[in-house]
């Protein structure tokens, strides 16, 4: 295993797109979604033990969840948890990260993940990963994953790659465009081209090549974090960090930096990714029965005459559900939600009227 491979984890984010399950005090990394007895952070933890030395895994988080992360994760020095003061997007957290890496490493290669996908096909996550970490470190460049698509999903951005492929490695095909979610129409046409791909949102290079991308392409936030290189894996480090944090932009990384820089390229991957945005994604991921609910668990769940729904509701509860046809059905501690499955995407909508009636108790 290569002593200069590194992996950043990024677990910082709240999930209301799967409320009343994923809470703030409680989101969706944290959760074991299908019962296997890892939550998602556990398993992508372990997914990238198969890449990593453990003492090069790092995971940052917002400083309210640093305590959940050693809790599911005690193997973790304090140094490799990462905590954030404000949640300021991408941008911020791998400039954090990259940096902190950098001051222990300088010869580093860095992939950056976040902590709640799901990966069907493990042996072709790794080969892809470790490819990429090979090529980054060799070259001066900045590596996205593709997933191949299989369908014209609105859910995800794209990425639009060329013919012109790196020198040493002519599976990674340079980068045209970004494009962010697409309407229906739009997302048809990208999948006739055959030439591009869903943004995983994986991104691995050299920390030498993420500095000087930050510095070309955000000056800015580069020095708020450079300024300070000295205070990283120091006891100096958590004030440092407070400070800077409430100096930088909110800004993701893809808009900052991926979407400017001349030396992006992407490797087209397909091995079973899903980025579990919604109750739909789970649902597409978990076993049916004959007639298509998706029942988590299924114990003390019983349904008469219903058909394509996706259950979430505690083990100890006994729950009856008749007539019920293409209906998300969640329950925790004291929150129920029943939705249509088509209008899943009203989550965020009920979030924020229940936080305007009742504040951040339900939330």
């Amino acid at each position: 295993m290569n002593k200069d491979f590194y992996a950043l984890i990024m677990a910082g984010g709240i999930g209301s797109r799967f409320w009343p399950v994923s809470r703030t005090d409680y989101p969706k990394q944290f959760i074991d979604f299908f019962g296997v007895g890892k939550t998602l952070i556990q398993s992508t933890y372990d997914r990238f033990l198969k890449i990593c030395r453990p003492e090069n895994i790092f995971i940052i988080t917002n400083e309210i969840y640093t305590d959940k992360v050693k809790e599911q994760l005690p193997q973790l020095s304090d140094n490799q948890i990462l905590a954030e003061p404000l949640m300021r997007n991408t941008a911020p957290c791998i400039a954090y990260g990259s940096l902190k890496i950098a001051q222990l490493n300088p010869d580093a290669t860095i992939v950056v993940a976040p902590s709640d996908h799901t990966i069907a096909d493990l042996d072709g996550f790794i080969a892809s990963i470790n490819q990429s970490l090979e090529a980054a470190s060799k070259n001066d460049c900045l590596i996205t994953l593709g997933i191949k698509p299989n369908r014209p999903d609105t859910g995800y951005g794209y990425i639009q790659h060329t013919e012109y492929v790196l020198n040493t490695d002519p599976d990674l095909h340079k980068v045209k465009t970004f494009t962010e979610k697409p309407n229906l129409e739009l997302a048809k046409s990208f999948i006739q081209s055959g030439d591009f791909l869903w943004n995983a949102g994986i991104f691995i290079w050299s920390s030498r090549s993420i500095l000087m991308a930050f510095e070309k392409h955000l000056p800015d936030m580069y020095e708020i974090f450079n300024v300070g290189r000295a205070e990283l894996n120091t006891p100096g480090e958590k004030e440092f960090i407070n400070n800077a944090y409430f100096q930088c932009t909110n800004i993701s990384i893809d808009f900052g930096i991926m979407e400017k820089a001349d030396n992006v390229y992407v490797l087209p991957a397909d091995f079973g990714w899903s980025d579990l945005g919604t109750w739909a994604s789970i649902y597409d991921m978990v076993e049916k029965d004959y007639v298509g609910n998706a029942v988590i668990p299924s114990e003390q769940v019983i349904m008469f005459d219903s058909s394509n729904c996706m259950v979430n509701v505690p083990k100890e509860k006994l729950v009856i559900l008749n007539g019920l046809h293409d209906y998300i059905v969640v329950e925790n501690n004291n929150m129920l939600m029943i939705c249509p499955r088509d209008e899943e995407q009203k989550v965020k909508e009920f979030v924020a009227e229940v936080k305007s009636r009742f504040g951040n108790k339900f939330i």
